[in-house]
């Protein structure tokens, strides 16, 4: 039987606070000397973590480090290393692999700036060589009036010429005298070095005497201003000489001159004329015939025989022919004048648009639509409208036809188009064509079979022309840049030969590729390189860099001419080769049946006759002559990825940063409907060996 009572010595047990007399109270919490004891982080503690962190960073520089010895000729007073961290230990530079700018300066030469590559071997030297600054040469010339030409240019002031250092031609000329041309070395380092240049004259000392005395001597039809008797001056050569004299026969005579030779004619007895005439003419200059016979140009005197009739013609380019027969008494001397008629012609200019003003020889002759009276000779013609690109041409009236022009102006947006290159070739000899964008729908309708969750129907306006390689990057092309380049094999199959695509590139090391071909030709870089890392990059710059995902997909996917009545990517391709799967027999290099053993899925029955990669440009282009947009390789995009909003956008870059880069285009590995389709994104950092890049830069 069980108690309903409580035990008795439990009772016992409890004592009650208020039986004992006690109150419980709060009482304030005072930290124990344990709880002092708790971690409590002090300044020391901060220099300490500090000294380790820096210890731990030089200890990774150096076990990362390269030993690049730098050689500079002749040596610099300064030398500076940019573009990471580097250490100098006597004349060797601590550096980790990647791109690095030097820049060097000594008293006497050009500031040394220049880019250059740390690689992958332990122990490196990389040699760099100032260029002198520019010397000067001074010239002493005989004639003082000679003109001088360096190196095939003419030279203004040749008295004092600044050249750079090395080997230069020195050409001096004068028409009468004969051409020296020598090597000159040109120190350099602001040296002035003297040079002397006496030229030899090119003409012979004739010496010439008739009876009577008081000649005109021409020479070769040309009054030399001297009369008998004289000491000629004639140029080198076969030359004519002349003797005229009222009253008596012009004696003509044929010498032949040599340089530096005098020579003395005999002396000649002139012969008193039949009949005389003197004919000039306003202009003067008309060639004179006598009797069909070319006698020389007015003025000019005749001597011709009396008795007979003469046929006398004046002909003068865009003037009419002027002809007169005369019969001349003996001992008869006579004048003969002739006022030419100029002859004119008919040029009808016709323009588009209206209100073009019209220049003739610089003269404004007001609107440009009209019929011009113009004289036989040329004239150059210059249409201008404003905000039109001004034209011009030369051209000369004939006589009794009627010529036009026809001029459509182009506007200052056409003839900056019209002015740019079609087609450019890189320092590498890479072919790109030029692309004028239109606005155009990215991305791909939830409808769509295949579709992924990043391919963002989107409206996109681009504005900006282009360039884009017509090929991908070749390997031979990429090894002019990373010559130890290697695409490798795939399973056995070699995807290394010289013209197959460069794959097993990083997306940095194809932005390095295209700043090496920026620096090859001069233009601004597209990219800011750090430690081999690209940090930021320039979009005004014109030099070369991956394609904006937005240009590639306007290139690959848009036809040449849109339907306008057709909207969305409705009007874009949706495969490479059109809109429905597979792919014609040897379309371009995807997934075949050739491929079943190296990829998981494959394109069923299709073959293109090759495993892996191809060489760039075994297949036709698309529409825009642009080879394996769809195929072959997948490309690197310039833009970060990310999944693009629906807004529309205008010159779409990318996101300003990000981890990944976006992929575009097919590749030999794909052969499903998601990865065929145009619209298809993937993304990544790292080299892939089904992954390579085409170049593009803008053209403005």
């Amino acid at each position: 039987m069980v108690s309903d009572k409580p035990n008795a010595s439990a009772d016992a047990d409890i004592i009650s606070p208020r039986d004992n007399g006690l109150n419980i109270e709060a009482a304030r919490f005072v930290p124990s000397d344990a709880a002092e004891t708790g971690l409590k982080i002090r300044p020391w503690h901060l220099l300490l973590g500090t000294a380790v962190a820096l210890v731990l960073f030089v200890l990774w520089f150096l076990f990362t480090s390269k030993s690049v010895q730098i050689g500079l000729t002749p040596a610099a007073e300064r030398v500076d290393i940019s573009g990471g961290v580097s250490f100098e230990l006597g004349g060797v530079y601590l550096l980790r692999e990647g791109e690095y700018q030097i820049s060097a300066s000594t008293a006497l030469h050009e500031p040394l700036r220049q880019t250059f590559s740390v690689g992958s071997e332990r122990n490196q030297r990389i040699d760099f060589a100032f260029t002198p600054l520019p010397g000067f040469l001074l010239l002493s010339l005989t004639p003082s009036d000679a003109e001088v030409r360096v190196d095939g240019i003419a030279v203004a002031q040749p008295q004092r010429i600044e050249l750079p250092a090395g080997e230069h031609e020195i050409e001096v000329s004068h028409p009468r005298y004969l051409p020296s041309s020598s090597i000159v070395t040109i120190e350099g380092k602001q040296i002035k070095q003297p040079l002397e240049v006496a030229l030899e004259p090119n003409w012979s000392d004739v010496s010439v005497t008739t009876e009577p005395a008081g000649a005109t001597i021409l020479l070769d039809n040309e009054n030399s201003g001297l009369t008998t008797p004289a000491v000629l001056q004639a140029l080198a050569g076969e030359r004519e000489i002349a003797l005229q004299l009222d009253g008596y026969k012009m004696h003509r005579q044929r010498i032949f001159a040599q340089a530096g030779e005098a020579v003395t004619l005999d002396p000649v007895t002139l012969v008193q004329a039949d009949a005389q005439m003197l004919v000039t003419s306003t202009p003067a200059g008309a060639g004179v015939t006598v009797n069909g016979r070319f006698m020389g140009q007015t003025p000019l005197q005749l001597d011709l025989k009396s008795g007979q009739a003469h046929n006398v013609q004046l002909i003068l380019s865009g003037y009419k022919t002027f002809t007169r027969t005369r019969t001349l008494e003996r001992g008869e001397v006579t004048d003969l004048h002739a006022n030419l008629t100029m002859q004119r012609g008919t040029v009808v200019v016709r323009t588009q648009p209206e209100g073009a003003q019209l220049r003739v020889n610089g003269e404004l002759r007001g609107d440009a639509n009209q019929s011009l009276d113009l004289p036989i000779r040329a004239h150059e013609i210059a249409i201008s409208l404003p905000g039109y690109a001004g034209y011009t041409q030369s051209i000369t009236p004939k006589v009794g036809l009627t010529q036009e022009i026809k001029v459509k102006l182009l506007t200052l947006e056409e003839a900056r188009l019209r002015a740019m290159k079609p087609n450019i070739t890189t320092a590498a000899g890479q072919n790109l064509k030029l692309f004028k964008p239109f606005a155009f729908t990215m991305g791909a309708s939830r409808r769509e079979p295949g579709r992924r969750a990043n391919e963002t129907l989107r409206e996109v306006n681009m504005s900006r022309l282009f360039y884009l390689s017509t090929h991908e990057v070749t390997n031979a092309q990429f090894r002019q840049f990373a010559s130890g380049h290697d695409s490798g094999k795939f399973v056995e199959q070699n995807l290394n030969e010289d013209d197959m695509p460069a794959t097993s590139v990083g997306w940095h090391e194809a932005a390095a590729y295209c700043n090496w071909l920026s620096d090859a030709e001069g233009l601004p870089r597209f990219y800011n390189i750090e430690f081999g890392k690209v940090v930021s990059s320039n979009p005004s710059a014109t030099g070369y860099r991956l394609p904006m995902e937005a240009e590639w997909a306007w290139a690959a996917r848009t036809p040449l001419q849109p339907d306008p009545n057709i909207t969305g990517v409705a009007n874009q391709l949706r495969f490479p080769w059109g809109p429905n799967l597979p792919p014609p027999d040897r379309h371009g290099n995807y997934a075949d049946r050739s491929a079943s053993a190296l990829v998981g899925r494959i394109i069923f029955g299709y073959n293109d006759n090759h495993t892996a990669a191809a060489p760039i440009g075994t297949f036709k282009p698309n529409v825009r002559g642009l080879y394996d947009m769809g195929g072959n390789v997948a490309e690197w995009m310039h833009d970060f990825y990310e999944i693009p909003g629906k807004d529309p956008v205008s010159d779409p870059t990318g996101p300003a940063s990000g981890e990944y880069h976006v992929m575009r285009g097919s590749s030999w590995m794909h052969g499903t409907i998601t990865e065929l389709r145009y619209s298809f994104r993937d993304y990544g950092v790292q080299g892939r060996q089904d992954v390579g890049f085409r170049i593009a830069r803008y053209a403005e």
